[in-house]
């Protein structure tokens, strides 16, 4: 019976994980340097696992196998004034922003936040059964 809240809690903080990283991605959605790399911010993405997490033996749940950049090409927005902007060539004049789709973002937040609330509710009933389990008992 407690496995259950084992399982909600480990939909729990994956989700928690997926909205940190949507969060970040929105935060950056404009950062044309990224720090430490060349180019723009890469969208970052959460991959989840069910099964076992690498640490532990129970085998119960969700859990975050790891957090991936979106290798898809940058947007590009003509700007020659910016200070990012490629000088030379053919596309002169045009500044790489991050591959950050605002609306993809707004409905995976949706979505997780969604997840999120269902996963609290499999608590609340659990915890609702086992009161009533107690109360037979007493």
């Amino acid at each position: 019976m407690f496995s259950i809240l084992d399982i909600s809690a480990s939909g729990l903080y994956a989700q928690r994980v997926r909205m940190d990283a949507i969060a970040d991605n929105v935060a950056n959605m404009f950062t044309t340097r990224d720090a430490g790399r060349s180019g723009p911010y890469r969208r970052k993405d959460v991959v989840f696992r069910v099964g076992a997490p690498q640490s532990s033996l129970r085998a119960e749940g969700v859990h975050v196998a790891g957090v991936t950049e979106d290798p898809g090409p940058f947007r590009k927005e003509f700007n020659p004034q910016h200070p990012d902007a490629i000088r030379e060539g053919p596309e002169a004049g045009y500044v790489l922003l991050p591959n950050v789709d605002p609306m993809i973002e707004t409905v995976n937040m949706i979505d997780a936040s969604r997840a999120y609330e269902a996963n609290i509710t499999v608590m609340e009933v659990t915890k609702g059964l086992f009161a009533a389990a107690l109360r037979l008992l007493a």
